[in-house]
């Protein structure tokens, strides 16, 4: 089983808990606005890697994980788009007790028969998801994202009903995502969910600039400064009311 990755990370702490071994795959739906890796946007791009190559590697910092509560996350680009290496890679994780996380958009989700059969299948092997809800408002989603966000809504509520533990992220942009009856909204949406250990407000940065420079893409949000400690704070304060 083959897959194209982007990149590979071998000791991240910010996607899921303890140490990760993170793989970038290659491939994405949406074209984000503040997205800081779109050199990840090609499908069928990327460096060709095996199932096997990946695990003999994960096998290297297996005490680290062990250590630390880790394990391996899948991010992207959008790893769902390659939903059968996934569902290989992790078979192999879990058959050495590795802690497996995947971090999606929701983006490529369908409720095409063939793709829910694959998706019911990964979830055996998936620990937990990290799910980018990027904004709560359809037209809004499709201005920041080039896509309409109900499929990725029903991809939550598909989670919160199988009880697959979920950390909800958003991305927090000043004048684009960080509107009071936005995250109100969103707020309550989440609360419909069963299944949230953990909300995260990620600040937007401009990290990523450079990269779409380098690709000669035109940056949307130049200007745009990152949020304020109080603003996050802020925003903090009403995803987490219950």
């Amino acid at each position: 089983m083959k897959g194209y990755i982007h990149s590979i990370e071998s000791y991240g702490t910010v996607d899921g808990p303890g140490i990760r071994y993170i793989v970038f795959m290659q491939g994405c739906l949406l074209r984000c606005q503040y997205c800081h890796n779109p050199d990840t946007w090609g499908i069928g791009k990327g460096k060709e890697v095996t199932v096997e190559e990946i695990i003999e590697d994960v096998k290297s910092y297996l005490p680290f994980m062990e250590a630390s509560g880790g394990g391996i996350t899948v991010s992207g680009g959008e790893p769902l788009l390659q939903i059968d290496f996934l569902i290989e890679l992790f078979k192999g994780c879990k058959q050495l007790g590795i802690h497996t996380t995947i971090d999606s958009s929701g983006g490529c989700y369908s409720e095409d028969k063939e793709f829910q059969q694959k998706l019911k299948e990964l979830m055996l092997y998936t620990d937990l998801v990290l799910l980018d809800l990027k904004h709560i408002d359809s037209k809004k989603h499709r201005k920041l994202t080039g896509k309409p966000n109900e499929h990725i809504l029903t991809f939550a509520r598909y989670l919160s009903d199988i009880y697959k533990p979920v950390w909800i992220r958003h991305v927090l942009v000043p004048g684009v995502t960080d509107h009071e009856e936005d995250l109100v909204r969103l707020s309550a949406f989440i609360n419909t969910l069963e299944n949230v250990e953990k909300i995260e407000i990620l600040p937007y940065h401009q990290l990523g600039v450079y990269k779409w420079e380098a690709l000669g893409l035109k940056y949307p949000l130049a200007g745009v400064e990152p949020p304020t400690e109080e603003n996050v704070e802020h925003a903090k304060e009403i995803l987490m009311r219950s």
